[in-house]
């Protein structure tokens, strides 16, 4: 810890991606890209913009990929923000939408729900954000950074997320869909009355729907009615663009305007040319993706069914990944055996799930590999006891 840190900075606990190896070559199936490359004509595009105009600032405003997201999503080019990855998107959500503790009553927030220091007389700490206790593990690390209190309602024993928990007061309201790690979705008719709820007191509900394109309910359609709500969306897992950086959040014109502010206030730049044109042309080319889509829907629903035969457990997925445990065998232990085999997946030392393996959909190929893989960590483990 550096003397030179702000105190903001000292108390950051910073999200940890997915590793990146460099050791040796695997079978990444640890970070929930697509397995497919992007379509033709989407490499083309990125292509045909590295040219002389690199010289040039993009267009700040994005309008040609905005106005591709609002033909795309039967909605208006106004209702459209993009950015650099939906990370990016939603740390400017939080810091749009959420009260910040420190700024609004003098306290800072210190983890799920809690705070500490003295209270001004003008008034008292704003109503925590709410979001599961198991859920994408960014989210608690955006409301420190802007110091937004929040308290994380637990998820249901078959990890369903429970409605009833985010219908009362709050400061707001974000959960993916479907959820992360576990892959299980809730049906949109649950996700609206969350936000139908959360409208009456003018709170802003987050749908993140990273993963909705492998065979969840979006909740798009709704933004017309619902002013509070705001869905947030990448190119990096169905549009197989996770290396170009690119996301979009869709609602209505206040919401826009409020994340606009928040990243006018950072970079006015934020996506280059050829990251625009990549995009552009990938949401133009919804047939290519589709098909790619399904065929991972495909082996995610057979590789699940493999690995149950092996005696694995884990909630439905409608996600591009998987999130099974074994009973006989330690989450740590699968993940270290499998790492040998030359396999990576994703192991969260968390409770609750600390059993568990994320499992990336790749190449059918890649997942016959990896319930070979699985059985014979499971065959080692026989052997030694």
């Amino acid at each position: 810890m550096s003397v030179y840190w702000n105190a903001r900075t000292r108390g950051l606990e910073p999200y940890v991606p997915g590793e990146q190896p460099r050791d040796r070559k695997y079978i990444k199936l640890n970070t929930n890209e697509n397995p497919y490359p992007p379509s033709p004509a989407t490499l083309a595009a990125i292509k045909a913009a590295g040219a002389d105009t690199l010289r040039l600032y993009p267009d700040p405003t994005a309008l040609e990929l905005r106005k591709a997201i609002a033909k795309r999503y039967k909605t208006t080019v106004e209702r459209v923000f993009v950015g650099n990855g939906s990370d990016e998107i939603l740390a400017f959500v939080f810091g749009a939408f959420f009260e910040s503790g420190a700024a609004v009553s003098g306290v800072a927030a210190q983890g799920p729900g809690t705070t500490q220091g003295p209270l001004p007389a003008q008034g008292a700490v704003p109503a925590p954000v709410l979001f599961p206790d198991i859920t994408y593990s960014f989210y608690p690390v955006y409301a420190n950074l802007w110091s937004i209190p929040f308290r994380t309602p637990p998820l249901a024993e078959d990890f369903s997320i429970k409605v009833d928990d985010y219908l009362g007061l709050s400061g707001g309201v974000v959960f993916p869909n479907p959820n992360a790690p576990t892959a299980r979705a809730m049906p949109a008719i649950d996700a609206l009355r969350i936000v139908a709820a959360q409208a009456k007191a003018k709170k802003v509900v987050v749908v993140d729907e990273a993963y909705v394109d492998f065979g969840a309910e979006s909740v798009v359609p709704a933004v017309a009615d619902y002013p509070n709500l705001l869905t947030v969306h990448t190119l990096s897992k169905s549009r197989s663009l996770a290396g170009l950086r690119v996301g979009f959040a869709i609602g209505q014109e206040e919401l826009i305007e409020g994340i606009r502010r928040i990243k006018d206030s950072f970079n006015s730049y934020t996506l280059d040319r050829c990251a625009l044109a990549g995009a552009v042309a990938a949401m133009e080319d919804s047939a290519y993706y589709d098909e790619v889509n399904a065929r991972v829907v495909a082996t995610r629903d057979r590789t699940a069914a493999a690995l149950r035969k092996l005696g694995f457990q884990g909630p439905p997925s409608t996600a591009n990944f998987v999130f099974m445990s074994h009973p006989k065998v330690r989450g740590e232990d699968l993940f270290k055996g499998l790492r040998e085999k030359g396999i990576l997946v994703r192991w969260f030392n968390k409770p609750r799930i600390d059993q568990y393996l994320r499992i990336s959909i790749g190449t059918d190929q890649e997942m016959d590999a990896l319930v070979q893989a699985c059985a014979g960590v499971l065959r080692d483990r026989d052997a030694e006891a």
